[in-house]
């Protein structure tokens, strides 16, 4: 910024620090819910996976063959080897997100510390 003066400059640097602020404070609030929601999609497929999984192994170790229904029917069985796939797959997208919700947090963090150290860099010589 060569033909800006001292004035200008300092007042573009605090509009600068305004929308860099803003920004971080948008993200920080993206990743919180993106947290919350993979906590909650771990709880439900973990339940969902432990429902599913127990009722095919209900009539192995229980010795009970019918209930108003074959629970050795392969379609039957067929469905629920389908929905303990399609849990995985959910917990493990849920997994994933709340990884991915970590991993921003630390990022932000980290913004979070340098913008403190250009903070401090544009106050300390200038004041």
């Amino acid at each position: 910024m060569p033909f800006v003066s001292g004035n200008e400059r300092d007042k573009a640097k605090v509009v600068i620090l305004d929308a860099h602020e803003e920004f971080v404070q948008h993200i920080e609030s993206g990743q919180a819910r993106i947290r919350t929601l993979s906590v909650i999609t771990v709880l439900v497929a973990f339940i969902l996976i432990a429902s599913y999984a127990s009722q095919l192994l209900i009539p192995f170790t229980g010795g009970s063959r019918y209930q108003t229904v074959d629970l050795l029917n392969p379609a039957l069985i067929a469905l629920q080897v389908v929905l303990v796939i399609l849990t995985g797959a959910w917990l493990y997208v849920g997994v994933v997100n709340y990884l991915f919700a970590s991993r921003l947090g630390k990022q932000i963090r980290e913004a979070r510390a340098k913008e403190k150290e250009i903070e401090g860099r544009l106050g300390g010589p200038d004041t």
